[in-house]
């Protein structure tokens, strides 16, 4: 849901469309992620229309990132150690 609006802004019908789950399903999640800060909804008419809050993003990627070096160190780690058992270069 958060890849289709950062296309752009767009109703629940449109966010609900690519998904097998109901309108209903999709506008719980929304409403999640409206809690959590992710999405912002403006009412237009009789529909609301979502629209991504890349801001509130700021602290998953912070959140990310820790475990991104974690991560890497341990792969590269890895790689060493393949290449030393097994005499070449994996990477």
């Amino acid at each position: 849901m958060l890849d289709l609006l950062s296309d752009g802004e767009r109703t629940v019908t449109e966010i609900a469309r690519p998904f097998r789950i109901s309108q209903p399903g999709v506008s719980q999640h929304l409403r999640v992620l409206r809690q959590a800060g992710l999405v912002q909804a403006t009412r237009d008419g009789r529909e609301r229309r979502y629209r991504l809050n890349a801001e509130g993003l700021r602290d998953v990627y912070d959140w990310v990132a820790h475990y991104e070096r974690f991560w890497s160190g341990k792969l590269e780690g890895l790689r060493r150690y393949l290449e030393k058992t097994h005499g070449q270069d994996h990477s």
